[in-house]
């Protein structure tokens, strides 16, 4: 069976807990519900008790109904069994109603620890992890431990009525109940024999569910390129693949749950008959009446569809406890960025130190080794270099993004790791290739920042950026919706709100990631005058492909393989004729003034 297995292995982040520790983690969620769990029980005991009770009422009504001489006596009994039926509906809807308060408030509580959870891991647990199956186990598990803990709350009544029932038939027959008693161990056993498969089915079901749902997240997130790139039949063969393996893990998990059930009811089949048979012969022998055995059957059928619920509910236990195990996995992942202590620094001067530092995504892939950088307060530093050099690994790690594995980051001489994220953060501005933008309107994602800026200074920011001009582009102005990821804007646009709302920010310490590369030069004009406000008073880090955003900085850095191979002026390095006069021939010299004059007289001539 472990083909069917192959590719759904664990994530890197997954953990097996014991049942009895996953029970106990269980039961601290449903500790603040308790008077609603001891409401819910005490129906649940007074259901099971009614419930029990009617077949005995029952064979007592037929002793009264032999000996009675009127048919009031029956009209009595009959309204007698009415009432003890609604009495088991009003029972039975308190118990359902407390119930599914207290399993959806649990419910709420998990998936507000998986959410907390999820927003708490740094970036370095995204690029592991597909953001798709993440959302599964928030979504998905947390909605199979519900159902799974609603069959929970049904045990104590199952129980209540086996233990009620046993009481009744041994007072119609003790010889009887006592093989009744022998057979009922085969009936849990064969239940109970399912646990190991079932936990195993149910987890691989859960993955390859997280599987196609990561799929379709992707396949609708990269529509576009699919479509460019005219990839749409091999996108949807790629799908197939996965329903087909989807298909038959799920049903894998039907099969083994649909034939507990005809197990069951096989072996309560045969220990029926067996007693039909035994009781028939003590009829036979005068040990039994026959309206006695006739009773005794009848409470053995109501006997065996609890016992049956009872083991069968042991392997749909499993559900549960395999969904809950993968939301506790979810929130018990061990941070990789860890915070010693959180001070709070007040207003950065936006001095950064790297003394050190060595840094890899993944252990044995060095991106920065042994680094040194001192970036002064209000200093502006362009990181340049090919694909792989570690810019953008500089920018994260000042972000704290990902953890560093060796030497210092102090910010304004504070160990990075010492500061409060949010306080830190909150003095830090970023500005990337590809901007974010949250589905609703530019007001409300230059807002993003600072959620208290009224709508005066949201104007402000704005109109920071290229003096306003770009707004006149808007059909809404601020109030027009950004639609999802921004699609409703151009990538201009989008830039231009991403850096109003830094703007709005207010940070000490800016990074430009690229913020130019993906925009057309008159919206890169725009995007200047903003970035040249921006930076100003501000210590800014730009990693640019762009010449006119290179030149004006204080210094460039230019990097290789995680070492700094020089640095200095344009002007400078220029001068020194090293790596960055390579880099300036290679990718900037083409967007100089100097160069576009130089080709027009040459296509002129």
């Amino acid at each position: 069976m472990g083909f069917l297995f192959d590719g759904l292995d664990a994530e890197g982040y997954d953990r097996k807990y014991s049942d009895r520790e996953l029970v106990r983690r269980i039961l601290r969620y449903f500790r603040p519900q308790a008077p609603r769990i001891i409401t819910a029980a005490l129906m649940i005991s007074a259901t099971a008790l009614i419930e029990a009770l009617i077949p005995i009422f029952i064979s007592r009504s037929i002793d009264e109904i032999q000996t009675a001489t009127s048919l009031d006596r029956v009209g009595i009994l009959a309204g007698a069994l009415a009432l003890i039926a609604c009495l088991s509906w009003v029972f039975n809807l308190i118990r359902q109603t407390m119930s599914v308060r207290a399993i959806g408030e649990v419910v709420l509580a998990m998936r507000r620890d998986a959410a907390d959870a999820v927003l708490a891991r740094d970036l370095s647990f995204y690029d592991e992890f597909p953001s798709g199956k993440i959302v599964s186990r928030v979504n998905s598990d947390t909605a199979a431990f519900a159902q799974v803990m609603t069959l929970t709350m049904d045990l104590l009544s199952r129980l209540l009525l086996v233990v009620v029932l046993i009481g009744y038939l041994a007072s119609v027959s003790w010889s009887l109940t006592l093989i009744l008693l022998g057979l009922a161990p085969l009936i849990i056993s064969a239940a109970l024999a399912f646990r190991a498969i079932a936990r195993r089915v149910i987890t691989a079901s859960r993955r390859v569910n997280a599987e196609v749902s990561n799929h379709i997240q992707e396949t609708v997130s990269g529509i576009g390129v699919a479509k460019t790139f005219r990839q749409e039949q091999a996108v949807y063969a790629d799908f197939l693949d996965v329903n087909q393996k989807s298909r038959r893990i799920n049903l894998r998990t039907r099969y083994t749950f649909s034939s507990i059930f005809p197990l069951l009811n096989l072996l309560a089949a045969v220990g029926t008959a067996l007693l039909v048979y035994l009781g028939g012969q003590a009829v036979y022998a005068g040990e039994l009446t026959t309206g006695s055995w006739f009773l005794f059957i009848q409470g053995l059928q109501s006997f065996w569809f609890p016992l049956t619920s009872i083991a069968s509910f042991w392997s749909q236990f499993q559900l549960g406890l395999a969904a809950g195990e993968r939301v506790f996995a979810l929130i018990d992942a061990e941070p990789r960025v860890v915070q010693v202590d959180r001070l709070d620094p007040g207003r950065l001067r936006g001095e950064i130190r790297f003394s050190e530092v060595d840094f890899a995504y993944k252990p044995g892939e060095p991106v920065l080794r042994q680094f040194n950088l001192h970036i002064k307060p209000g200093e502006r530093v362009a990181l340049v270099g090919h694909t792989g050099s570690g810019k953008s690994s500089i920018a994260k790690l000042i972000a704290r993004f990902y953890e560093f594995q060796g030497g210092q980051i102090q910010i304004d001489g504070y160990d990075i790791r010492r500061l409060d994220l949010n306080a830190y953060r909150s003095q830090l501005g970023m500005v990337t290739q590809i901007p974010f933008l949250f589905d609703g309107t530019v007001r409300e994602n230059i807002r993003y920042g600072r959620p208290d800026a009224d709508d005066e200074a949201v104007m402000a920011a704005a109109q920071r950026v290229g003096n306003g001009d770009w707004l006149s582009s808007l059909p809404a102005g601020l109030d027009t919706p950004v639609g999802e990821r921004g699609s409703g804007l151009s990538m201009g646009q989008r830039q231009l709100v991403a850096l109003a709302r830094v703007l709005l920010q207010d940070p000490a310490i800016l990074i430009l990631d690229e913020a130019t590369a993906s925009i057309d030069p008159l919206t890169e004009a725009l995007i200047q005058e903003g970035l040249d406000e921006a930076m100003r008073g501000r210590t800014a880090i730009i990693i640019a492909h762009r010449l006119s955003t290179v030149r004006e900085v204080d210094r460039i850095i230019v990097l290789r393989h995680g070492t700094i191979l020089e640095q200095g002026t344009h002007d400078q390095l220029l001068a020194a004729g090293g790596h960055y006069a390579e880099l300036y021939n290679t990718y900037f010299r083409h967007q100089s003034l100097e160069y576009i004059e130089a080709a027009g007289r040459r296509d002129a001539a």
